[in-house]
């Protein structure tokens, strides 16, 4: 079914875990995954040889091929929640930019002209009024589909500027030297860094070997060039795990020590303070873990609740132990992300997440970093 000779599509924004909605409507797009094999139809072969299902190949034809410019995209989350409704304007598009969101490679991306969104309080419907599975669905009937219809959808016209997309060049990735150099520039002791450094290496080593656990449900068993299967880790780590193996190294490597950091300190998975005694006077830093390949950046509404009422909490830091998000305090309960890093993906810049990359994550999760040290985002 159409409305007004415009096919409708369903398009997800995450799932329960990982919201990207905001990303979609503060850009003027929707993403599909994964992306990190290249534009379609040349990733389709990789991602097969990767055991990617033929069910995820047809996901993402539907993406690049079928969707058309003109046709009208609702933007759900769940099976009950729409987003937004949109117009889908050019053709489809690769994006370096969309290769980290929270964690997703959704490089494959469709341009949108939105005419209706409400994030904070999207319009919801009763459980399955929209289709589970795919990414990406034909909408021909139901009460979404009639609400659709309520809409001025054909009376409007979609005139609107699209938002102007960063520059492809602001994705660039650092290598060691980068950072060391950073580091020391900013006065970071040279036996610091190279001990940090050496300790980045082993935790993405160790993160690495996490991630390869059972094939998802999209995915079969991947086996070695002589057939074998590939040994994997029974499950991805607790975050309890997560928090030893992984975040806590890596803190001590950044400065801070056992005297100043609470492991599961008043429900908190890690608390660090500027000074003894561990009080809620001298907590400087929150640190919440998640599980591996669980969105981070969603962890921090209970980051925030952490540090109410605790002023000189300045910092938040998110983290699924190879992704971290640093939000830093602005106002008396506002808090906004400052900086992310991914240990096995390292750039200086998240342009599509406004703000600052590997280098300033490090700097603002070392112990000596005060607010005063914050630098403005510029693309």
């Amino acid at each position: 079914m159409e409305i007004g000779n415009r096919v409708v599509w369903q398009q997800a924004a995450g799932d329960t875990d990982r919201d990207y909605s905001e990303i979609c409507v503060r850009w003027g797009v929707i993403l599909n995954g994964p992306g990190g094999k290249g534009p379609w139809p040349d990733c389709e072969k990789p991602l097969r040889e990767d055991k990617w299902s033929a069910r995820k190949m047809t996901d993402l034809r539907r993406f690049a091929e079928e969707m058309k410019a003109g046709d009208i995209v609702v933007l759900r989350l769940g099976t009950a929640k729409v987003l937004a409704v949109g117009e889908i304007v050019g053709d489809y598009f690769h994006d370096e930019q969309f290769g980290d969101v929270d964690g997703w490679t959704l490089q494959h991306v469709r341009r949108i002209r939105w005419l209706w969104s409400n994030v904070k309080h999207p319009k919801e419907f009763e459980k399955y009024a929209l289709k589970q599975g795919d990414t990406t669905q034909r909408l021909n009937e139901g009460v979404v589909f009639e609400w659709l219809k309520s809409l001025p959808i054909e009376s409007v016209k979609f005139t609107a500027a699209l938002t102007e997309l960063p520059p492809f060049a602001t994705t660039e990735k650092l290598d060691v030297e980068e950072i060391s150099d950073f580091l020391f520039d900013k006065g970071v002791a040279s036996a610091s860094i190279s001990s940090l450094l050496i300790e980045i290496g082993e935790l993405i080593r160790i993160a690495k070997w996490y991630q390869r656990p059972s094939p998802s449900p999209d995915q079969e068993q991947s086996t070695d060039p002589d057939g074998a299967a590939i040994q994997r880790p029974d499950t991805l780590p607790s975050e309890h795990e997560t928090v030893t193996y992984l975040v806590v190294p890596l803190l001590r490597a950044l400065g801070w020590t056992p005297q100043k950091m609470a492991v599961e300190w008043k429900h908190v998975d890690v608390a660090l303070f500027s000074q003894l005694p561990r009080g809620d006077k001298n907590l400087r830093v929150v640190v919440e873990a998640k599980k591996m390949d669980n969105s981070c950046l969603s962890a921090k509404s209970q980051a925030m609740a952490y540090a109410d009422g605790k002023p000189d909490c300045h910092r938040l830091i998110v983290t699924d132990g190879l992704r971290y998000g640093v939000f830093t305090r602005h106002e008396e309960e506002t808090f906004k992300l400052y900086a992310y890093l991914n240990l096995t993906n390292v750039k200086r810049h998240y342009p599509i997440l406004e703000c600052h990359g590997a280098e300033e994550a490090l700097l603002s999760m070392a112990p000596e970093w005060r607010l005063d040290q914050m630098r403005p985002f510029v693309v």
